[in-house]
């Protein structure tokens, strides 16, 4: 059986549906259910059971002997959220638990890290396991995902072949429920719907024309591709970087939307909310040479071709994976 933490969230469903599209139906999802904002990415998938997030430590005591992997997606991902309180029991003591049980019954692992590691960028983007005690996040979350990769390679009791994947800006179908914290493309999506046209934050940093803040955005399908091929085990265990490699603008993102809309873009600019200014990364690039000489050879979608795909084939008629 392969475990799914944070099954019913964006990636983890989009994993769900992946998986079930080629037959692989033996799945254990593990989520907080009680949050039916997410209840439709689970609409029609096929799985042997349901896990209450709080119910999984016993759970895997119990069943462990008959998992053959997990996937450990699952975690608080608010960066908006500075209650450090939440973030270490859900995102660090949690995934120590996980990991502990993966060593115990030798199961392979693949949990989410995240770029929010990297902070401001000053040490670069290199997942350089070496220089990752270095690393400086901006906000709890980041520190909570930096934590538990710091704790991760400290371990000399591992699963049998284990993977943290930093995230970088995933974007794509079943991200519905997310709200705030979703893609600026779904939200330009939504507002070019309504009103016609779409509001970016403003740059508040000199060095950045507004609109012209860089991330390095990836799509959900392609973060799927990379944890089906770690699943099998060949590549050497550690710590990879998981986005496009190629850093774009969020003005590129708004007018790609536009663009598959079949519209032309109408983009002005607001204030970044206060509460997030000071916190805010204007530049993310993912080097994945270190996933590639793993042999990872698939190509990664450009952000024309992912973004295209994602509002005319899923947000358009409101499909999920």
């Amino acid at each position: 059986m392969i475990v799914i933490t944070g099954a019913a969230g964006f990636i983890g469903s989009c994993i769900a549906g992946t998986l079930n599209s080629k037959g692989i139906n033996n799945l254990i999802l593990v989520d907080d259910f009680s949050k039916t904002e997410k209840a439709s990415n689970l609409e029609g998938k096929l799985f042997v059971a349901m896990v209450q997030r709080a119910d999984f430590d016993q759970w895997m005591k119990e069943f462990g002997t008959e998992v053959t992997c997990v996937l450990h997606i699952g975690a608080r991902t608010d960066t908006t959220e500075f209650d450090k309180a939440i973030f270490d029991e859900l995102n660090v003591e949690y995934s120590k638990m996980v990991w502990k049980h993966c060593v115990q019954f030798n199961i392979p692992l693949i949990y989410a890290s995240s770029a929010a590691t990297y902070g401001l960028g000053e040490f670069g983007y290199d997942d350089n396991e070496e220089t990752m005690p270095q690393l400086q996040p901006l906000n709890p979350y980041g520190w909570s995902k930096q934590w538990f990769d710091i704790w991760a390679l400290e371990q000399t009791e591992t699963p049998p072949y284990w993977y943290g994947l930093k995230f970088f800006n995933v974007y794509g179908p079943n991200e519905y429920h997310k709200a705030r914290m979703a893609s600026v493309i779904f939200h330009t999506f939504n507002q070019v719907k309504e009103y016609g046209s779409m509001k970016l934050f403003r740059s508040h940093n000199p060095d950045y024309a507004d609109g012209g803040q860089m991330r390095d955005f990836v799509y959900v399908k392609d973060v799927v591709s990379v944890i089906e091929f770690l699943m099998k085990g060949t590549a050497k265990s550690g710590i990879y970087n998981l986005g496009s490699g190629k850093a774009r603008t969020f003005l590129d993102l708004a007018t790609n939307t536009f663009n598959a809309l079949d519209k032309e873009p109408n983009i002005s600019f607001i204030d970044t909310p206060a509460d997030i200014r000071d916190k805010y990364q204007y530049f993310t690039e993912a080097n994945m040479q270190k996933l590639i000489s793993q042999g990872y050879d698939v190509p990664f979608h450009t952000l024309e071709k992912g973004i295209d795909d994602y509002v005319k084939n899923y947000l358009a008629e409101e499909k999920y994976i």
